[in-house]
């Protein structure tokens, strides 16, 4: 685990939590923290609080919002809102049943809320019987940020058969994707679509994904190389 806050584009930070594990498979974890106009702190997929980190989070200004992205990202949620009770709380969609512990102050939704709008855009990824996803755009650093619906791991990063089942599902660079049994429980493709025209509408220049390595140029062509499942387009294998 590196807790140190990194900056990542204008006005956006990020930060690697622990590994966790997945179902046996270890999974790096990664967050990040974006600074609003009005100078308080917006926190995607906040990882593991530690003193270090919360002292770097302390310095860039007021933590106001913390976000889950998708249902599977809501491990250390309790930690930040215990440590920073004032910031309000947001669940994304199914998550208000998973986690019934937590008060969430709002459910995420195809608009992004009022606290962020002015900075971020979001789309709901629908589609799926499985996972549902927001994914959001950072518009002063022209950063789109998803987190499981792109996985971009090393190729030595899984061992034995995990290494064999990760290239066979689709996980592995250079060919960055969602797992291969997650894309099959898109049983809607036209809405997975119409809302993946919106995310690539925007001006991604950056990529930032919680598992995996960022992609160092054209933001846009990576997200579309990770969606060809979906767009339709070749594939490269």
């Amino acid at each position: 685990m590196s807790d140190l806050l990194l900056q990542f584009g204008c006005e956006i930070w990020i930060a690697d939590g622990p590994v966790a594990s997945f179902y046996g498979f270890p999974y790096p974890t990664r967050m990040a923290v974006i600074r609003l106009s009005d100078g308080s702190l917006f926190v995607w997929s906040p990882v593991a609080l530690s003193v270090s980190l919360r002292a770097s989070i302390d310095m860039l200004g007021p933590v106001r919002c913390l976000v889950s992205p998708n249902a599977l990202h809501h491990l250390f949620l309790a930690e930040w809102k215990s440590a920073y009770p004032e910031a309000r709380l947001y669940a994304s969609p199914r998550l208000r049943g998973k986690r019934k512990d937590l008060a969430f102050d709002a459910t995420l939704a195809e608009a992004p809320e009022p606290e962020w709008a002015v900075d971020i855009d979001q789309v709901v990824l629908h589609g799926s019987f499985y996972l549902t996803e927001v994914v959001f755009f950072h518009r002063h650093s022209h950063t789109v940020l998803f987190a499981d619906l792109i996985q971009n791991f090393p190729r030595d990063w899984f061992k034995g058969w995990r290494g064999v089942l990760a290239r066979f599902g689709g996980i592995v660079a250079p060919n960055p994707s969602a797992p291969r049994d997650w894309r099959a429980s898109f049983l809607d493709r036209g809405a997975a679509r119409a809302a993946l025209d919106r995310v690539l509408a925007w001006p991604i220049e950056r990529v930032l994904i919680a598992h995996g390595d960022l992609p160092s140029q054209d933001g846009a062509a990576f997200v579309r190389r990770a969606f060809a499942w979906l767009l339709g387009h070749h594939r490269s294998t």
